[in-house]
C-alpha cells in the first residue's frame, strides 16, 4: 500500500451536533466511551495496510490535533509512515475550504510532495468497519479512473445521501446528491444505493479534474455534487459495494451528524449483539488511552427500602470510573466519571470526567465532560424543564448538557484528557 496516500476530510462545522461541537470538529466528538468518531477511519486505514494518511483539518481542531498527537504517534517516519495533520494554508488563495473538492485542491502541493498512484479519499466523522485494501484492489482491477464505495439505504432515507445508479458491470450511469425522490434498485425495490463518501482516485486523473472544477462558476466544489456527477459521462466511474468486515452481508455504517443519531449509534453498542463489534481482535479500534485504574463498583447494601448498590447493567464503563453506590442501566460512562449513592442513570452517554452527585435521576441524556450534576437533580423527565435550564432538547427527547455547565473537583479527575 506503499503507493497510495488516504486523505481523511475532518474540517466539517457539525452543526448539527451542537453543543457537542461548540468546542471540538465533529471527528473529535467522543464516541462509545473510549473513542472519538476519527478513530473508526483512522484504524480502518491502519488495519487494511495503510500508513500513510493527511487528515485535513479547518473548524475547531485544536482538540482533534491533540487527540491525534497522543493517541496517533505511533507511527514511523523512517519507514515512510504517518499522520501528518493539515491545517487550511490559503496557498492558492485566502478562502477556506469551499467544499470537500476545495479541500483536497488547496492542497495538491503537499499531497504531491507524498507520491501515489491513487488517492483514496475519506471522511473522519462516519462510524463503520471497512477493509479499504479490497476496494483499491477491486479498483486496480477494474481499470477504473475513480471508484465510489456504496451501501443499500431505504427509499425514504435518500435525501440524506448521493444517490447512484449502477448498470450490470457496477459502472455508475447515474448520480445525484441528496434527491427529493430516489428509484429503487433493481435487485430492491425498497432501497436505492446511497454514497459512503468513500472515493478512489487515480491520482494524476484527479489532480486534473479538482483543477478543471476550480475555474467552473458557480461549483460548490464538491465531490458528491459536482466533481462525481461531472465524469461519470466521460470517465470510467464504478461503484463498490460495501460489506460490513464482522458480518460479510450486513451494512453497518452511520453518520452521526445529528444529535438524534449519535445517540441511537451509541445506543447500539450496549446491545447483546451489536451490529459493531468492539471487541473483534481481529480489527481493533485504536484510540488515546489515559492512564487510569481499572473501573471500581462499590456498596452494596441490601437493607432497608432504599438500597445503595454500585452497579451497572447492559452498559459500558471505562476505566478511571467509579460507581460508588449508583445504578447505571443501558449507558455508555466515560472516564473518569462518578456516580454517587441513590443516583440512577438510563438510556444515556457520559463524557470523561462527569461527576453525578447524590439521588441524581438521569435518563436519555448526553453529557459533555467535566459537567458536574448537583445532589437530587433530575434530568430527562421535564423537557420544559430541561429547556428552561439552558439544556438542548431534541426531537425524539434526548436531552443534550454542554461540557463544564459546573466544574468538577479536579481531585476527582485523575487526567485531563484530549478536550
Amino acid at each position: 500500500m506503499q503507493d497510495v496516500l488516504a486523505l481523511v476530510l475532518a474540517g466539517g462545522r457539525g452543526t448539527r451536533l451542537e453543543p457537542l461541537t461548540r468546542d471540538r470538529a465533529k471527528p473529535a466528538v467522543p464516541f462509545g466511551g473510549a473513542y472519538r468518531i476519527i478513530d473508526f477511519t483512522l484504524s480502518n486505514c491502519i488495519n487494511s495496510g495503510l500508513r500513510r494518511m493527511i487528515v485535513l483539518t479547518q473548524y475547531k481542531a485544536a482538540s482533534l490535533d491533540r487527540h491525534l498527537r497522543f493517541g496517533w504517534n505511533f507511527l514511523s517516519r523512517e519507514l515512510n509512515e504517518f499522520i501528518e495533520v493539515l491545517p487550511p494554508q490559503q496557498r492558492l488563495n485566502d478562502h477556506w475550504y469551499q467544499g470537500t473538492a476545495d479541500a483536497v485542491y488547496q492542497n495538491i502541493y503537499t499531497i504531491e510532495k507524498h507520491p501515489s498512484e491513487q488517492l483514496l479519499i475519506l471522511s473522519g466523522d462516519h462510524i463503520y468497519k471497512m477493509d479499504y485494501a479490497e476496494m483499491l484492489e477491486d479498483h486496480r482491477e477494474s481499470g477504473a479512473d475513480a471508484t465510489v464505495a456504496c451501501l443499500p439505504v431505504l427509499l425514504d432515507q435518500a435525501s440524506q445521501f448521493g444517490v447512484l445508479k449502477i448498470d450490470d458491470d457496477r459502472r455508475i450511469v447515474d448520480f445525484q446528491e441528496k434527491p427529493n425522490e430516489a428509484a429503487p434498485s433493481p435487485d430492491d425495490p425498497l432501497r436505492c444505493l446511497a454514497s459512503m463518501g468513500v472515493y478512489v482516485f487515480n491520482t494524476r486523473f484527479l489532480f486534473e479534474e479538482l483543477c478543471r472544477d476550480a475555474t467552473v462558476p458557480g461549483s460548490a466544489h464538491d465531490f458528491g455534487k459536482n466533481i462525481i456527477p461531472s465524469l461519470i459521462h466521460k470517465a470510467d466511474v464504478r461503484a463498490f459495494p460495501f460489506r460490513d468486515k464482522n458480518t460479510g452481508e450486513g451494512y453497518y455504517w452511520r453518520d452521526v451528524g445529528t444529535l438524534d443519531s449519535y445517540y441511537e449509534a451509541n445506543q447500539d453498542l450496549v446491545s447483546v449483539e451489536p451490529e459493531l463489534n468492539l471487541y473483534d481482535l481481529s480489527w481493533p479500534i485504536r484510540t488515546y488511552q489515559p492512564s487510569l485504574p481499572p473501573p471500581k463498583f462499590v456498596f452494596a447494601q441490601q437493607a432497608g427500602p432504599n438500597p445503595r448498590r454500585g452497579v451497572a447493567l447492559d452498559s459500558m464503563v471505562c476505566d478511571g470510573s467509579i460507581l460508588s453506590g449508583g445504578k447505571v442501566e443501558r449507558s455508555i460512562i466515560g472516564h473518569g466519571v462518578k456516580v454517587s449513592s441513590w443516583s440512577t442513570v438510563e438510556d444515556s452517554i457520559l463524557f470523561d470526567g462527569v461527576q453525578v452527585g447524590r439521588e441524581v435521576q438521569i435518563r436519555r441524556a448526553i453529557i459533555d465532560k467535566h459537567v458536574e450534576i448537583s445532589p437530587g437533580t433530575r434530568i430527562g423527565f421535564d423537557p420544559d424543564e430541561d429547556r428552561r435550564n439552558g439544556y438542548t432538547v431534541t426531537e425524539s427527547g434526548i436531552t443534550v448538557i454542554p461540557r463544564s455547565i459546573r466544574q468538577a473537583n479536579p481531585n476527582l479527575l485523575p487526567f485531563a484528557g484530549t478536550g
